[in-house]
């Protein structure tokens, strides 16, 4: 019987929610989704798109906002709530949006044996599994 569990393909998606193991040209799994709902999912929590040409924020010195590498910087600067400072809502909430965060960052790990099954990422985001900081070895360097 063939093995399912792993599909060499074309590439396919839109760029920016595509798991770098697209761009490999290396066996696929269910990983590639899990990356792209990671995406998403910071693109939901910080009410931005994933990519934002001509965006320049304090914690970022480049000219484009990149969402998961701008997270991320904020993240190992211990400076996560520069992500949300204007939205007073989410400030009120800032453990669930970091959990959120986290689990964000998780499931867009370039490892894809480091992200998370969605049901793991469906238990994380209920709060039924502690959610840890992510290995944070795939750091932009700005």
């Amino acid at each position: 019987m063939k093995d399912q569990t792993r599909t060499s393909t074309n590439v396919r998606g839109t760029m920016g929610y595509m798991a770098p193991e697209w761009l490999k040209n290396v066996p696929v799994t269910a990983k590639v989704d899990v990356y792209s709902f990671g995406v998403l999912l910071l693109e939901i929590i910080c009410c931005r798109r994933h990519i934002e040409l001509n965006r320049v924020e304090e914690e970022s010195e480049e000219d484009d906002l990149i969402l998961v590498d701008w997270v991320l910087t904020c993240v190992i600067r211990g400076k996560l709530e520069a992500v949300v400072k204007h939205d007073p809502e989410v400030s009120d909430d800032f453990k669930r949006f970091e959990r959120m965060a986290m689990v964000g960052l998780w499931c867009v790990h370039p490892d894809p044996i480091l992200r998370p099954t969605m049901k793991k990422v469906i238990q994380m985001l209920e709060g039924t599994v502690e959610v840890a900081v992510p290995p944070l070895a795939h750091a932009p360097t700005f």
